[in-house]
């Protein structure tokens, strides 16, 4: 009887680490997936977003209906640059979708288009992108002075789009923006890349 206690004492004891380690382990990877949820929902929600494109203003770049991944971190960090495409939504807007065009003019900049061409501080801009001739210079005809927080918008689909040229629209405030367009989602392709001028 003796010898039978022994035996059953040293098994207990050998399995005992053995349930131990399986329970860390089983703990270590539970905290893993919750991490990585926790995570993914993080990104999701506060640095990348989708948006689908609504309208044909920024065709041939970006087509009605294309859903867009929108980097909302990338303006926390630096300002919109020229020919970055963004994603914004004006608070005197009453519609509920966010616009998506290119910034032509940056804040202290006047922007001005004559003869279908636009001008930066009286100099011609050399277009990043293929555009028709603006036929419609609207506002920019005389020349718009941006404010320190304003932004110039162009829809790349020069003849077909609502943007700064147009009171209805006017220029966008950097409070206005929600990010950059970065890629498109199906094909995934980055925006950067569309349309680019030969």
């Amino acid at each position: 009887m003796a010898r039978k206690s022994y035996f059953h004492k040293k098994a207990r004891i050998e399995t005992t680490p053995t349930v131990k380690k399986i329970i860390k382990e089983i703990i270590v990877w539970l905290l893993l997936i919750v991490l990585t949820i926790t995570a993914s929902y993080f990104i999701t929600t506060n640095i990348f977003v989708k948006t689908a494109v609504a309208g044909v203003s920024m065709e041939p770049t970006l087509m009605e209906g294309q859903v867009v991944i929108v980097n909302k971190i990338e303006y926390y960090l630096k300002s919109p640059r020229r020919n970055d495409v963004i994603v914004y939504k004006q608070s005197n807007r009453e519609h509920s979708y966010y616009e998506i065009k290119r910034v032509i003019g940056l804040p202290g900049e006047t922007v001005k288009i004559k003869n279908g061409i636009i001008y930066i501080n009286d100099e011609a801009l050399k277009e990043k992108v293929k555009t028709e001739t603006i036929e419609n210079a609207g506002l920019a005809e005389e020349g718009i002075k941006l404010d320190d927080n304003e932004y110039f918008v162009l829809g790349d689909n020069r003849n077909d789009s609502e943007d700064s040229r147009f009171a209805s629209v006017g220029n966008v405030l950097k409070n206005e923006i929600l990010g950059k367009a970065v890629a498109t989602e199906k094909p995934f392709t980055l925006v950067d890349s569309l349309n680019l001028a030969d």
